[in-house]
């Protein structure tokens, strides 16, 4: 189990966080890109922190279902600050897409979490 968790957290680590959120300043940016930049990023630590602190069960099928879950909400938070506030018509369209393929991911993946407490 240990190894699932050492798995995702250096892929984690191994691809994030992208150059573009970097701000090169420890204080976030009041308005503009930065600030919804700083707040994607935000929420990307929240994500891997939440995956980072999860306790390991032992069953490597449940705590590949949470950690998942927690990674799947991850994408869709991110994929909104896209939405709302990305240029690229490309990259709107995938975010939109990431939202409803991600949203139905976690729902597949509560609703085994809830047949296997």
């Amino acid at each position: 189990m240990h190894k699932l968790f050492v798995s995702a957290l250096t892929c984690c680590a191994v691809m994030g966080p992208p150059a573009v959120f970097s701000q090169g300043s420890s204080s976030a940016p009041s308005s503009g890109a930065g600030r919804v930049s700083s707040q994607m990023h935000e929420s990307m630590m929240s994500g891997m922190q939440k995956m980072q602190g999860m306790k390991p069960t032992g069953d490597t099928d449940r705590d590949f279902a949470e950690m998942m879950r927690m990674h799947h909400q991850q994408a869709v938070e991110m994929a909104k600050v896209e939405v709302q506030h990305g240029k690229s018509p490309e990259l709107k369209a995938m975010a939109q897409k990431i939202i409803k393929d991600q949203q139905k991911e976690i729902g597949q993946l509560d609703q085994w979490l809830a047949k296997n407490k």
